[in-house]
């Protein structure tokens, strides 16, 4: 019996309590960029946003959640039920478990996986799937159209996130995501690589249907697009999966180009604040950019959306693999 447990039992239940420890802190940071969001575009536009339930309106996002929870979950008659409801929920679950190789400290990862970074990049292109089995379970025009949008929209700029991961990944020598983190000791990538730098969070915009890329869900276009059929709870794991791809997209961005956990200077100011409010920091500040673009930044036709992927993002990254290629191979940077 004391093998059983020492074998089986207690490793599993340690696994158990770390994924807890990743989803419980990662959900209440889903809600709260909710409020956060309608608090920056409320300040943005000269109003005041949420603030009434509780102090501050600190409790709207539980109350909205309540809300959601509480009311009826309608299905429409002519749709396929189980994939409707398959939709949500594998949205809302590849939205964390890319979070299962993510590096938030030195040596606090779930799983530290060699090949980590093609792991999330096989997560985020997964997620285009919950919304086209939404779109087409529906049973309706317009969420099949927004779906179709989406798909077309992930898998272009999913192309130039690739070649982005690429440049990284000849100037690193791994796919280890806490190598990738220690290969910035000495500089950041974002100051080397800052054309990719931009590309990549361009890219993370378009990829997570976020302004100005938001067409799958144009209002006036589509009602609201592939979820418009969506009620409760249902309607509640979209809009949760899509803050939580918003969060991870926002750690892909930390890890690769802003040195992960690792303090901007290496002085003792900072060198004794541990690595995971860096890497907490850092990720806001990302976070806070993706929303000030959402306030600021009129939506593209998608003609615009797809001639930027497929004519400069494209051609550009490519370019910009070659050239990185090159100066390691002509100046002997390869990476130890």
């Amino acid at each position: 019996m004391a093998e059983f447990w020492d074998v089986y039992a207690w490793p599993f239940i340690w696994i158990v309590l770390k994924i807890f420890f990743i989803i419980v802190p990662l959900l209440v940071a889903v809600a709260y960029l909710t409020y956060a969001e309608r608090k920056v575009i409320g300040f943005m536009q000269l109003r005041m946003g949420p603030n009434v339930v509780g102090p501050f309106g600190l409790l709207q996002p539980f109350a909205d959640g309540l809300k959601l929870l509480t009311k009826e979950a309608i299905i429409p008659t002519g749709s396929n039920k189980v994939v409707f409801l398959l939709a949500p929920m594998l949205t809302f679950t590849l939205g964390l478990i890319g979070w299962a190789v993510i590096p938030v400290d030195e040596g606090i990862v779930l799983s530290d996986i060699n090949v980590g970074i093609l792991y999330l990049f096989a997560i985020s292109s997964l997620g285009v799937y919950g919304i086209i089995m939404a779109g087409w379970a529906s049973n309706s025009i317009y969420p099949f159209l927004g779906a179709l949008r989406s798909a077309a929209q992930m898998v272009s700029y999913e192309v130039s996130i690739g070649f982005v991961i690429v440049t990284v990944m000849l100037a690193v020598g791994s796919l280890n995501l806490s190598d990738i983190v220690l290969a910035q000791k000495e500089l950041w990538f974002f100051i080397p690589l800052f054309p990719m730098f931009v590309i990549f969070f361009i890219s993370a915009l378009a990829e997570t249907n976020r302004a100005p890329f938001d067409l799958p869900e144009a209002e006036a276009e589509l009602v609201s697009g592939y979820n418009v059929e969506y009620s409760a709870m249902a309607f509640a794991l979209f809009f949760l999966g899509e803050y939580a791809n918003m969060i991870l997209m926002s750690a892909m961005t930390v890890i690769l180009f802003l040195g992960g956990w690792l303090p901007p200077f290496d002085v003792s100011v900072f060198t004794w604040i541990p690595g995971i409010v860096w890497f907490t920091i850092k990720v806001a500040c990302v976070l806070f950019v993706f929303l000030w673009v959402r306030a600021t930044l009129p939506r593209y036709r998608y003609d615009q959306l797809m001639r930027l992927g497929w004519k400069v993002f494209l051609p550009f990254s490519l370019a910009w693999v070659v050239i990185t290629a090159g100066a390691i191979v002509a100046f002997d940077w390869f990476p130890q």
